[in-house]
């Protein structure tokens, strides 16, 4: 794997964006996986600025996203579909037949997953899959014991992650499952790339890119991934440089 260590925040979301923009500028008819939150919502305004200045055009790729609160979609404050959508897709008018969210409200939701990875499955493998870490070691919402080895799923949520999920929500909201691509998804990705940022998340980076491989960590895939890219502010990376 390559690390990067960037000075702060901005940097590390301009040089995401940057190989989001070298990718379609290789492959304009790339698959590219996106989470939402904190960590990739400066790479999101650079890309916008960057279409509008056509530096990259994205009419051509497809997108799927990486995850999704079970029970919550487009129209849900703090779903993590309406994030994309308000951050991404809608500002750059994406057409919606080139993206693939969980349906994360469907009576079936083995079936949900199961449309995600055909979907992934044909138009894939992802060339360009990037994601942030929790402060469990969680990967999308692949929760600490989720085996390697798993594509789109649906599980439990760990209780870290629904503590610190209340932070995308304007009232205290009751949040018991996730829905997401798998690990086996990440591994077969062209290139893998992880963000993290703050001194918040100094620790579980540290355990995650220094500790034992394992699935109490799931973000310690990373190690195994000899493609994967690690772009880190000074902040996460501090206890990696000091």
């Amino acid at each position: 794997m390559q690390l990067i260590i960037t000075a702060d925040y901005d940097e590390m979301s301009r040089m995401a964006a940057d190989l989001v923009v070298n990718q379609l500028r290789k492959k304009p008819s790339s698959l590219i996986c996106f989470p939402s939150g904190e960590s990739p919502a400066g790479m999101f305004r650079y890309l916008v600025a960057d279409s509008a200045a056509g530096e990259v055009d994205m009419s051509r790729c497809f997108f799927v996203a990486l995850d999704e609160w079970v029970g919550l979609g487009a129209d849900d404050d703090g779903s993590c579909t309406r994030f994309l959508n308000e951050h991404f897709f809608d500002p750059l008018s994406i057409d919606p037949a080139r993206i693939k969210f969980f349906d994360a409200k469907a009576a079936n939701l083995d079936a949900a997953c199961a449309e995600v990875n055909e979907f992934v499955a044909e138009k894939g493998p992802i060339d360009l899959m990037i994601v942030g870490i929790g402060m469990n070691g969680h990967i999308g919402l692949n929760e600490p014991g989720t085996s390697f080895n798993t594509y789109a799923h649906h599980s439990a949520l760990d209780s870290v992650t629904v503590s610190v999920g209340q932070k995308y929500f304007k009232q205290q909201t009751q949040l018991t499952e996730g829905i997401t691509l798998g690990l086996k998804h990440l591994q077969e990705a062209k290139l893998p790339v992880l963000l993290a940022s703050g001194a918040r998340k100094a620790d579980i980076v540290t355990a995650a890119l220094k500790g034992e491989i394992t699935e109490k960590v799931p973000a310690s895939i990373f190690q195994k991934l000899s493609n994967a890219v690690i772009i880190l502010d000074e902040a996460a990376a501090t206890r990696l440089i000091n």
